[in-house]
């Protein structure tokens, strides 16, 4: 397993389907990963220190988790079949569950644990991004500064 950061989210056009971009923490490759809008929104929401007047599904399991005294170990994408990630939470002494990738980042980046990915996976779906394209993911770091999680919405 590699561990990975959360770059950011942005919306891919044409289609305007969202998308959640890793990157190796000790490495060069990047993990693009499409996902829905409302995980889109949680991820955005959470990188921006957006505090909702309720807590979304995800500040739920936080809290759950929180109260259960069951806290997240760590995120794993494990598997890539038929361009579908899948991912699993490691909860407190050794319990996995099953779980989207969009889903368990934006729990990752709530609770503070690490985000990990199968060789496997990065090997199939990473991608490097040479030197002189280095500019544009430094456009897509701008891109998210002024980004607003209601940019994600319908």
């Amino acid at each position: 397993m590699r561990e990975l950061s959360v770059v950011g989210v942005r919306v891919e056009l044409p289609s305007n389907q969202p998308i959640v971009l890793l990157r190796e923490v000790e490495g060069d490759r990047y993990l693009p990963i499409w996902i829905g809008a409302v995980e889109a929104t949680a991820i955005a929401y959470e990188q921006q220190g957006v505090k909702p007047a309720r807590p979304l599904t995800h500040d739920l399991l936080r809290d759950v988790l929180t109260a259960l005294k069951a806290p997240l170990q760590a995120v794993e994408i494990t598997e890539l079949k038929e361009n579908v990630f899948y991912a699993d939470l490691l909860i407190g002494d050794g319990v996995r569950v099953s779980a989207r990738p969009s889903d368990s980042i934006a729990l990752a980046l709530r609770v503070g644990a690490p985000i990990r990915c199968a060789e496997q996976v990065l090997s199939e779906a990473g991608i490097v991004i040479p030197d002189e394209q280095e500019d544009e993911v430094e456009k897509f770091r701008e891109f998210l500064e002024q980004v607003r999680p209601e940019d994600f919405a319908g």
